[in-house]
């Protein structure tokens, strides 16, 4: 097996490297479909588990997978400064856990509230560690790829956007095919990404780097990038903007469901309609960061984000078509998150100093602040509306309308606010430096 060429910082990725590198971003995005969207819907609706029980234990379990994120953070910058040989055989065995535990899930061997609950707690804690380090470890590579912003932003566009089909091909097989088919097709996209990060461009002076800093690197504390203000505010605004990007996510079946009384082919299409337009988005968002610049470009995303969702709290059953033109709006706002968080900290992270070094311990927290996201938007949502009177399946007028505001209106409020931290912290902030 040939040794891969090494991607200079300067150079543009070519497209047979961003695929080698990016398409681990397809399985990993993959799993995220069932293990945060269906997997709710899945114990509340099919194995009957109340609806703020698995709320509540979803709360849990993201809060404890995100407390050991910044340590699976130093142990992928552990890895990096051992080999790129170890850094790929720990993804290797990341990816069979991983494939392991998404099928524990589906096909628990217990029965009665009380042990199918445990079930899920130990399931989703053995799946999320081994799907957390995985996306570490792939996230901590592309870092390392270095370049400027439009060069980050395609680094970042090809492990999104690939991530994004696979969440396509997840919605699709989730909603309309069986848990089996599911896990096949998981398994092999594992296995065909693995061997590709064989063949993906290395980050460059890897030996350089261990030899004059890993001793430096080793007396990093877990806790050192939250010290550093930049890196403090743009966790800020990802969390805001994140939780508004959560919430649709956790009740989308719901909404569509029991709100637009769509079927099921409906609703594999709501997801198809968005993320394929949030995947064609993503070379348009690059072209948009060329001329305004990163932070610009995500406003501009958060806020068409707020007018689609503003328009959807407002839908009815029936309005199906209605929702799809949403659907490809709200997609296409998609792109912006997707693109230009991840490329904002990379630019952090080099302009810190620490890029090749210390990686990991930046993309722990940042990672740590994702699984937030998901468990705030989860673990707060279903308990509140079940308290508030609604249940998966139900027609009551009132019920439905407190489900499409928060479906709606909650990530309006949630996106503006990230919108005015992102204007106030990295735009008139960096206009009154300049």
């Amino acid at each position: 097996m040939s040794r891969p060429a090494v991607l200079e910082p300067a150079r543009s990725l070519p497209p047979g490297d961003g695929l080698a590198y990016g398409l681990l971003g397809l399985p990993l995005a993959f799993a995220a479909i069932p293990i945060y969207v269906v997997l709710p819907h899945y114990y509340a609706s099919d194995l009957g588990l109340p609806l703020a029980l698995v709320g509540s234990l979803l709360l849990l379990v993201r809060l404890m997978d995100a407390g050991v994120e910044p340590l699976l953070g130093r142990l992928s910058d552990h890895l990096y400064r051992h080999s790129i040989l170890a850094v790929l055989w720990v993804a290797g065995a990341s990816a069979l856990l991983l494939g392991l535990g998404m099928a524990g899930l589906f096909f628990p061997l217990t029965q009665g509230r009380t042990s199918l609950a445990a079930w899920m707690v130990a399931g989703l804690l053995f799946t999320c560690l081994a799907h957390s380090q995985l996306i570490i470890s792939h996230q901590a590579w592309g870092v390392r790829l270095g370049g400027d912003a439009v060069q980050r932003s395609r680094i970042v566009a090809w492990r999104e956007g690939l991530g994004l089909l696979g969440v396509i091909t997840a919605s699709a097989i989730a909603v309309n095919g069986s848990p089996h088919n599911m896990l096949k097709v998981l398994a092999l996209a594992l296995l065909f990404a693995w061997l590709a990060l064989w063949h993906a461009p290395r980050p460059p002076a890897m030996a350089r780097i261990r030899a004059s800093a890993g001793k430096a690197a080793g007396a990093f504390l877990l806790w050192e990038p939250l010290k550093e203000r930049p890196f403090r505010r743009l966790l800020a605004v990802f969390l805001f903007n994140g939780i508004a990007g959560a919430i649709p996510a956790a009740l989308m079946l719901f909404f569509a469901q029991d709100r637009l009384q769509a079927g099921s082919s409906q609703v594999a299409l709501f997801l198809v309609l968005y993320f394929v337009s949030g995947a064609l988005s993503m070379p348009l968002w690059v072209r948009v960061v060329r001329r305004l610049g990163l932070a610009r470009t995500w406003r501009t995303g958060m806020l068409l984000a707020v007018v689609c969702f503003g328009w959807v709290a407002g839908l009815d059953s029936g309005q199906v078509v209605a929702f799809s033109v949403a659907c490809v709006l709200s997609g296409a706002a998609l792109g912006a998150d997707l693109v230009v968080p991840g490329a904002m900290l990379a630019l952090l992270i080099e302009r810190h100093g620490a890029q090749g070094m210390r990686d990991g311990a930046y993309l722990g927290w940042w990672n740590l602040a994702t699984k937030l996201n998901l468990a705030l938007a989860a673990g707060v949502t279903l308990p509140l509306l079940q308290w508030l009177g609604y249940a998966p399946g139900s027609r009551d007028p009132h019920a439905l309308q407190l489900l499409a505001w928060t479906y709606g209106l909650l990530p309006c409020a949630l996106k503006l606010g990230a919108a005015w931290l992102l204007h106030r912290l990295f735009i008139v902030s960096h206009a009154n430096e300049g």
